[in-house]
């Protein structure tokens, strides 16, 4: 993952560091040779995930809600902003939290960012392209989100951190990129945090039915966390304002998705069918012509590898 690091950052903020995605950019970050400091509330994020870093020289923790504050004391190079709720049990439980995260939340580190001539990277998804007309998604589609379904707060809140990082950057001259990440899975991961991954894969080693819903052929693109992590940082190294997608195009239904959990994870689970949820998208697949032209960043691992690495740290989560 460092080879995609261009810049030699000395030190780096990252907001939501103890969740999943953030707490394998900060390792990446160290290992680099960067000093981080991880900025979370624990509202989703979880403290073992950073437990391994804590002893590790240069890495700080600030337990604190980004939406209220950034007490950082050494000024940053690099800020990136990736405290959200993310998944829908999450982000459904705490709506006005999700939409506060990505509002003011999004504000207090854009001003952390220009108040240290710093270089800052928001984490879009891509749930602002909703459930899209058009498949693949590129980054100049605008989407097709119902501003006031039950995802909304989610949605909603990434768009607007999308517009207030743009008028940032053209306001004060912000250094900032946007990016736009598909479906990311892997270690660290919460059995119930509602997304399908996680979900089949605790229920396969449950030997729990695998539940999916609808009729299981609406499809995503899944990128395991290493390959999404190394292109959030060659965006960061690049200065490519963005917005740009970062995912694996590789598209694949959810019924596939679920069978090829239980065979890799040696189960005998069946598949039970479920109601599907209110605005569930039919299609999701990136475009990552940007990515690859501007960044020279694409997916390494596939799918069946990345399962494996996934599964087995869940097993190994069990053991524990």
């Amino acid at each position: 993952m460092t080879s995609a690091i261009s810049r030699n950052w000395e030190h780096a903020v990252v907001t939501g560091g103890a969740g999943f995605v953030g707490s394998h950019l900060c390792a990446a970050l160290l290992d680099a040779g960067a000093a981080v400091t991880c900025v979370d509330d624990f509202s989703t994020g979880r403290p073992e995930n950073i437990a391994p870093l804590l002893e590790r020289p240069g890495f700080t923790l600030v337990q604190a809600d980004v939406a209220e504050e950034l007490p950082v004391g050494r000024p940053p190079d690099l800020v990136l902003h990736f405290a959200s709720p993310a998944s829908p049990a999450d982000y459904l439980r705490l709506p006005l939290h999700t939409m506060d995260t990505g509002s003011l939340g999004t504000r207090n580190a854009l001003r952390l960012a220009q108040d240290a001539e710093a270089r800052f990277v928001l984490a879009s998804t891509s749930e602002v392209y909703g459930d899209p007309q058009q498949n693949p998604q590129d980054e100049r589609y605008w989407g097709n989100v119902n501003p006031v379904g039950p995802r909304s707060v989610y949605d909603e809140a990434k768009r607007f951190g999308e517009a207030l990082t743009t008028a940032h950057a053209q306001t004060h001259g912000t250094d900032t990129c946007i990016v736009r990440l598909f479906n990311t899975y892997g270690p660290r991961m919460r059995g119930h945090d509602g997304r399908a991954v996680p979900t089949f894969v605790r229920q396969a080693l449950a030997g729990e039915p695998l539940t999916v819903t609808g009729d299981g052929h609406q499809t995503r693109s899944l990128c395991y966390v290493d390959d999404t992590v190394a292109g959030i940082l060659a965006a960061a190294a690049h200065g490519l304002r963005g917005p740009v997608n970062i995912g694996n195009p590789g598209e694949i239904t959810m019924l596939d998705l679920a069978r090829l959990v239980v065979e890799l994870a040696g189960s005998d689970s069946e598949i039970r069918y479920i109601e599907r949820p209110v605005d569930d998208p039919a299609v999701r697949c990136p475009d990552i012509t940007l990515a690859l032209d501007k960044l020279g960043w694409e997916p390494r691992v596939g799918a069946e590898e990345g399962l494996r690495r996934t599964i087995a740290w869940f097993r190994a989560e069990a053991g524990r």
